[in-house]
């Protein structure tokens, strides 16, 4: 893709005029983005050679209405010159057929790159990927790692839209969009883990923890959020603190069903040992008139 030098154009990728307007879909207005994707960038960048200024990928994930979900991600081979961008597509359709074998819920929906730089050549990218999401608008991340003089570490996310009225790939804009980062409740102990590793000074790597450790420090941590819960509810009954309707509800509705589902539980663990008492019962006095039959059968 030979070009001229690079610009600040900012290229946005929507749908053409011809298209109807019941058939364009919704514009992103918010994009989440989980830890495994977030890795995978930072370990392709740390994986970069010495020429490479910045690395781009592949971002894979779920649309729902105008919500993109990014879940995660693969890196794309790429070169850049003061003259030309390649982009290596055969590497990139292949990579995203063995990952749709794994994960078929999984879809494109955009790029990432490293840097805060965008220029020509991320106008071009765009456009690439814009065609890959198509009728979908292509979403691109940009990682800041921050080891640039000046520049803070964080995650910035863009939508693309075509400038002029006859608009080229490399004359658009790129509009941000927010962005926040998601874990599941059985990715927080990894993540505890790095954030500890991190704030200790004599440890450079993470040490695997012991199960127990692990669930010492959760009965503390939940420990900790019942004795505040608590501390709050006593004062509010001793009249020392304004108590808030909407806490109150939600203690409640969160109280509330935990005891409703223990108790449900608990009768239903109760009533299947019951008829399977009842059963067994049943079995045993069917067999024992079934034997008294048979030897009142053959005394006869």
């Amino acid at each position: 893709m030979p070009l001229g030098p690079t610009s600040s154009a900012i290229n946005i990728n929507g749908n053409t005029v011809s298209d109807s307007a019941s058939s364009i879909p919704r514009t992103p207005t918010n994009i989440t983005i989980h830890p495994v994707a977030l890795f995978s960038i930072l370990d392709h960048y740390l994986r970069r050679t010495d020429s490479q200024d910045r690395v781009i990928g592949t971002l894979l994930g779920t649309r729902h209405d105008n919500e993109v979900e990014v879940r995660s991600s693969f890196a794309v081979l790429h070169s850049e010159t003061d003259e030309q961008v390649a982009v290596d597509m055969d590497y990139h359709r292949t990579m995203y057929e063995l990952h749709h074998k794994v994960n078929p819920k999984e879809v494109i929906v955009g790029w990432y790159s490293t840097g805060s730089n965008l220029n020509t050549y991320s106008a071009l990218i765009q456009n690439f990927y814009s065609q890959e999401t198509g009728p979908h608008q292509a979403i691109h991340v940009a990682v800041n790692t921050g080891v640039e003089e000046g520049q803070e570490a964080g995650v910035k996310a863009y939508i693309s839209s075509p400038v002029g009225v006859f608009p080229k790939p490399e004359n658009c804009v790129f509009v941000p969009v927010p962005v926040e980062l998601r874990f599941h409740d059985a990715e927080r102990s990894g993540l505890d883990l790095l954030a500890n590793t991190a704030n200790l000074s004599t440890s450079t790597s993470s040490q695997p923890i012991a199960d127990l450790e692990i669930i010492e420090r959760a009965v503390l941590s939940v420990s900790d959020m019942l004795d505040r819960v608590l501390a709050y509810v006593r004062a509010v009954l001793a009249g020392e603190k304004k108590g808030d309707p909407a806490i109150g509800r939600y203690l409640m509705d969160t109280l509330g069903a935990s005891t409703d589902d223990l108790e449900k539980g608990g009768f239903n663990a109760s009533l299947q040992d019951t008829l399977m008492i009842s059963y067994l019962a049943n079995l045993v006095r069917a067999q024992a008139e079934v034997s008294s039959r048979l030897a009142l059968t053959a005394a006869s």
